[in-house]
């Protein structure tokens, strides 16, 4: 994982543009070109967006980090999402050990705010470890007002978490 630029832009907007990875989204739109740029200009003006390559410099997704919505002591991340030859595979939990891993060194947690309907990411990010949390917020998507959750991980349940070997490999 390493920073966006916008140099990433066409080769992003290339691995995004598969509708497949947006069906069962709330923003099932975002691979449409206005929809995805929007979402791209957000993540870089963010300072926080991330871009997932593999070992041989192919651009597979993004996720970014953010404080915007995040209360004392914690960071989001999220806008992820990866090329569907990934999915079922371990790069979401690498991008994620990597970042959270990253992001416990600074905060006491990490926020997941994931559409209420979103089933397949509510179900990825409780399967790296994270908790669903009694806290809810709307968020205006280019599809519409959509109620999102929030999932967190701490520190604890992130060294005890199926996350942590991969954070450990980092150093290896």
């Amino acid at each position: 994982m390493r920073p966006a630029t916008p140099d990433d832009w066409p080769t992003l907007f290339a691995a995004a543009g598969d509708p497949g990875i947006w069906a069962g989204h709330p923003a099932h739109d975002r691979w449409q070109e206005p929809v995805f740029r929007a979402f791209f200009d957000d993540g870089l003006a963010s300072g926080g967006m991330l871009v997932a390559e593999t070992a041989d410099g192919a651009i597979i997704g993004s996720s970014r980090f953010d404080f915007s919505r995040a209360g004392p002591g914690e960071v989001e991340v999220g806008w992820t999402f990866l090329v569907r030859r990934h999915w079922g595979g371990k790069a979401n939990h690498v991008m994620k050990a990597l970042m959270v891993g990253h992001a416990l060194q600074q905060v006491e947690r990490v926020i997941f705010m994931i559409g209420e309907t979103n089933l397949r990411s509510r179900t990825a990010v409780t399967r790296i470890g994270a908790a669903l949390q009694d806290r809810t917020s709307t968020v205006q998507l280019s599809t519409g007002p959509v109620v999102h959750l929030f999932y967190a991980i701490d520190r604890a349940g992130f060294a005890a978490g199926p996350l942590a070997p991969h954070w450990a490999q980092r150093l290896a």
